[in-house]
């Protein structure tokens, strides 16, 4: 049996042993939960990988990226389908579950942040419950995904803060936002003029917090779906209460 596993995955060990697991799977336990591997389930296991997974390993990114895609196009039947061919095929299932959890972050975000939540108990279902009821819970979130409100304004905008950090210069902290945690640092600046924002109306304070070269500068653009609506509004909002930067 593990000579042929082994000679199946090529070397490959996460593949021999996501195939040891679904051909565990596929047989019979005895009275005491213990599974002694049947050859049916093994060559049903083999031929799976054989008959889904080439062997260059493309067909593995091919139906991930089919799984993203479709869920980001809020196809939650498509996003099954392809799904159940990466089951089928003994994909690694924390693997799934990763990529899955990224999916929620990436394409759905603040637009709906109980997607992440979701995610990370799909995950935690999968660990503990294994193969194949734990096929369940990722059936269930990636459903949830593709149903979600979408919104990748999060990812867009720590790609455009992370390129103006790389991209300009490394700005000094405002002394209003520093840590004066000696007298000298105190004496030196370090604080002045830091608005507690506790002490104000409604915890709404007018104070910069960018260094003045980027002052007024806004990265991140909330859209106009779900949840985000709301922040959206709420941003405008503290916007107009502020005024223009000074």
């Amino acid at each position: 049996m593990l000579e042929k596993i082994a000679a199946a995955s090529n070397g490959d060990v996460r593949s021999a042993y996501n195939t040891l697991e679904v051909a565990a799977a596929g047989s019979p336990a005895d009275g005491s939960g213990n599974r002694a591997i049947q050859d049916q389930a093994l060559a049903d296991a083999l031929g799976r990988k054989v008959l889904l997974y080439d062997k260059t390993g493309e067909e593995h990114f091919n139906l991930i990226s089919a799984l993203h895609k479709s869920v980001r196009s809020s196809d939650p039947d498509a996003a099954l389908y392809w799904l159940a061919r990466m089951l089928e095929a003994g994909e690694d299932r924390m693997y799934i579950a990763r990529r899955v959890v990224r999916m929620a972050i990436e394409d759905i975000g603040l637009a709906d942040p109980r997607a992440l939540e979701q995610c990370m108990a799909m995950q935690h279902a999968v660990h503990f419950l294994g193969m194949p009821e734990g096929d369940l819970a990722l059936a269930q979130a990636v459903i949830y995904l593709s149903a979600a409100p979408k919104s990748d304004a999060g990812y867009r905008a720590l790609g455009e803060v992370t390129r103006e950090v790389r991209e300009g210069r490394a700005e000094p902290v405002p002394m209003q936002l520093r840590n004066a945690s000696t007298g000298a640092m105190k004496a030196w600046g370090y604080g002045a003029g830091y608005q507690h924002a506790h002490e104000f109306a409604d915890a709404v304070n007018e104070m910069q917090c960018l260094p003045d070269s980027l002052a007024g500068r806004r990265w991140y653009y909330p859209t106009d779906r779900g949840v985000e609506k709301r922040i959206k509004d709420r941003l405008e909002e503290l916007r107009a209460r502020r005024g223009p930067p000074v």
